[in-house]
């Protein structure tokens, strides 16, 4: 491969990245900042040519791009969370699209000036919403269960309804004037649904059964799975053009709702995976645009994005979500979310090419037209989502709070002082004794072991986000580790260490290298802790002031004094660990273990003043 090549496709990965990043510090949607770097290293810089780079592969890149990324986001779609809810989902992607599809085409001919061939396949176009943009919102915004599985589920099953309504009318613009016109357009949908619909279910079928029969290896579960969705998607666009977005959905959903089979590693892989195909479409997808036709566009394009936003979605997501158990302010803010995404652009892409070669000029202000929208459409509701769901009181507090595997003395010692402090605790435990007690003293606590199907239903985890794993029982910590890392980050994921006696430093480090991070200090184990605790030792919160340092709180009880967490003046908390370096100062206040009777107090001048009596050991 020559070197400019190289370094272009070394760039898209870069700058994909640094997007990633960027969009993750300032919690807004990654797509605005891949749309402006792409349009920067295309039409402005003109480092980037993506049809000189892939030549006859751009379009096949890309269609088994939105494969994979369909795919992925379908094994997210189980029908238990969506109970009660699945007719307002059927409405969506039924009676809403064909409202959103009629008020955009109407508005487009008429503020666009487009024939209605072009603005019916338009309005097509932006029935789709799409997983590349929802559900980076949805981690943004977090408004409740029944928005989320709601707007999950739009956005994922929509694609494929979008990508085949667009594929009909499309499919019609070129019958237009043939004697079996509408003839060969009912065909085409009915193709697209039965080879979607078969092959899809026959690929997750085999697949499901492969998985639970154990006939793969784990370590080939993500790989097979790669190349089933790409082959079963050939297959489908080759009996059938544009159908293998319906076959993948189909595979998606088969697999994520197939009893015994664990999908969560494939997520796992599939997630990053799609992250890299995201931010590698819209860069290219970008740079192939022409910052002039965007002039030509106007003032009628910002027009019709209003329409779109204000007009065409309240008026769909209200009529769908009409007799639902949806609540007024639940269904606004349905209203306001339909974020466009990457297979709007593509297949706006892919049809622009075909229609100017028969003889429709304005086929080439689509994709711009596509672009102006999702820009639009992202921006907007990237900005506005978040305060209106707290203005509407549909939005899930932030995940500040605690799940905390275990229930005992220790567990119900550090949850009432995070309680104090103003975090929210989640207790699990599989006695019921220690379920109980916790209950007693006022502390939500749930029977039963936390990575079970039964807790995925009925573990409140609501404002929760970090994972504080203090049971006696270090395969269970470990297992809900990595049951949890997924839901909660890596970095969020704590363990106390469970060395036994007998435990090398070997075995002792390899029990953390699945087991997230190890919690507090290196000597810091269960047993010293409850050693403590059982013993008297209570847990405090010491506020530090600039007489009464961090130092000086750590010399206060000689090897008494172990600092558990440290809370900044903003409320954010602080874990040690011996992973992370920080440093507590003036006005944070620090959560630690203490003896009933301090070695040193502190004057009225802040100065140490040594304690009579010293508590024995």
């Amino acid at each position: 491969m020559h070197g400019l090549e190289l370094a272009a496709l070394s760039g898209i990965l870069v700058i994909g990245i640094l997007c990633q990043w960027i969009a993750w510090r300032v919690k807004l949607p990654a797509i605005l900042f891949l749309l402006l770097c792409g349009i920067l290293v295309g039409p402005v810089l003109r480092y980037l040519e993506p049809d000189a780079l892939f030549g006859n592969m751009l379009f096949p890149f890309i269609s088994l791009a939105v494969a994979v990324i369909l795919f992925e986001g379908s094994l997210t779609l189980r029908f238990q969370d969506i109970s009660g809810l699945r007719k307002v989902v059927r409405n969506m992607i039924t009676i809403g699209a064909v409202l959103t599809w009629g008020i955009t085409a109407v508005a487009t001919r008429m503020l666009m000036g487009f024939s209605w061939e072009i603005a019916f396949l338009f309005g097509a176009l932006m029935v789709v919403t799409g997983p590349t943009v929802i559900v980076p919102m949805l981690r943004t915004v977090r408004p409740n269960a029944n928005l989320s599985n709601i707007l999950r589920w739009e956005g994922i099953l929509i694609d494929p309804i979008g990508a085949t309504l667009a594929v009909l009318v499309f499919q019609f613009i070129v019958a237009v004037g043939l004697q079996d016109g509408i003839a060969d357009m009912v065909a085409v949908f009915g193709k697209i649904l039965l080879i979607g619909g078969v092959l899809g279910s026959i690929c997750g079928f085999i697949f499901s059964v492969a998985l639970r029969k154990h006939w793969i290896p784990s370590f080939l579960h993500n790989f097979s799975a790669l190349a089933l969705v790409c082959a079963a998607f050939a297959i489908s666009d080759t009996l059938e053009p544009e159908s293998g977005l319906l076959t993948v959905t189909v595979m998606g959903v088969w697999l994520a709702n197939s009893k015994g089979v664990e999908v969560v590693d494939i997520l796992d892989f599939k997630e990053h995976l799609s992250m890299v195909l995201i931010s590698m479409l819209f860069i290219i997808l970008a740079a192939r645009m022409e910052l002039s036709v965007f002039n030509d566009l106007g003032v009628s394009a910002l027009i019709l994005f209003g329409v779109l936003q204000f007009v065409a979605r309240p008026i769909s997501a209200q009529v769908s979500a009409f007799g639902s158990k949806l609540t007024g302010a639940e269904r606004h803010f349905l209203s306001w979310i339909a974020p466009r995404g990457i297979v709007a652009a593509a297949i706006s892409a892919v049809f622009a090419i075909k229609l100017e070669s028969l003889g429709y000029p304005e086929a080439q202000q689509l994709v711009p037209l596509t672009f102006v929208m999702i820009v639009g459409t992202v921006l907007l509701q990237s900005f506005t989502a978040r305060p209106i769901a707290r203005w509407l009181k549909v939005a899930e507090p932030d995940p500040k709070g605690f799940l905390i595997v275990g229930a005992d003395i220790l567990s119900r010692n550090i949850a009432t002082c995070l309680v104090e402090n103003g975090f929210r605790v989640q207790l699990t435990d599989q006695n019921w004794n220690n379920v109980m007690a916790a209950r007693m003293e006022g502390l939500p606590a749930y029977w039963g072991n936390p990575v079970s199907e039964h807790a995925e239903r009925h573990l409140n985890l609501v404002g929760v986000g970090r994972l504080l794993a203090l049971s006696s029982n270090k395969e269970l910590n470990a297992l809900a580790a990595q049951h949890y890392r997924i839901e909660f980050g890596a970095s969020n994921v704590f363990t106390v260490r469970n060395r036994q006696p007998d435990d090398s430093v070997e075995t002792a480090k390899s029990t953390f290298r699945l087991s997230g991070r190890p919690l507090f200090d290196e000597k810091v184990t269960y047993k010293s802790l409850m050693e403590l605790v059982e013993g008297g030792a209570e847990l405090k919160t010491t506020p530090l002031t600039e007489k009464f340092t961090f130092e000086d709180y750590l010399d206060q009880c000689e090897e008494k004094r172990i600092p558990l967490f440290a809370i900044t003046p903003g409320g954010s908390l602080r874990i040690f660990t011996g992973d992370e370096d920080f440093t507590p100062k003036t006005d944070w206040r620090i959560v630690g273990t203490a003896t009933c009777v301090p070695l040193r107090s502190l004057d009225k001048d802040g100065k140490h003043v040594q304690e009579s009596a010293k508590q024995s050991d």
